[in-house]
């Protein structure tokens, strides 16, 4: 990845104090252990676990903190849980799981982050991917969409 942007998290300000108080960057929060980050911030390794996915997944480019969110709605947490999923079942599972209707570009952003869990380091954005989703939707159409 070219630039390690700084991802947009929900932090206390006493989580903020301590990050800066350790002298840790909120780009590289995604790098620390869960142990050391509940550690930092005085916090459960739940909520550790939850603000490191957060940043983890916004480290990939074109990846802001709605879509990051969705990825922990289906479970996921890291970046290699993602590794050889299927980009268009993830956009469905999120459409069943939220029951609406979800803007087709967001597919794209998983076929993205799948790209990127599996080829480390790409510097590939969603709008990369809409060509892919595109000729793959006329193929194969849409499963049970919701209303």
């Amino acid at each position: 990845m070219k630039k390690n942007k700084t991802p947009k998290l929900e932090l206390t300000a006493q989580e903020r104090q301590r990050l800066r108080a350790h002298k840790s960057r909120l780009n590289e929060i995604h790098k620390l252990s869960l142990e050391d980050l509940s550690f930092i911030l005085k916090v459960t390794s739940e909520r550790a676990r939850e603000i490191k996915a957060l940043s983890e997944f916004q480290s990939v480019p074109s990846i802001g903190p709605q879509f990051a969110k969705d990825l922990m709605k289906l479970g996921y947490y890291e970046l290699n849980e993602l590794k050889n999923r299927d980009g268009a079942a993830l956009f469905e599972d999120l459409e069943r799981l939220i029951k609406v209707r979800i803007d087709p570009c967001v597919e794209d952003q998983f076929r993205l982050i799948v790209f990127v869990a599996n080829h480390p380091g790409s510097d590939k954005q969603w709008w990369d991917f809409t060509e892919e989703r595109k000729t793959y939707r006329a193929a194969n159409g849409y499963a049970n969409r919701p209303d």
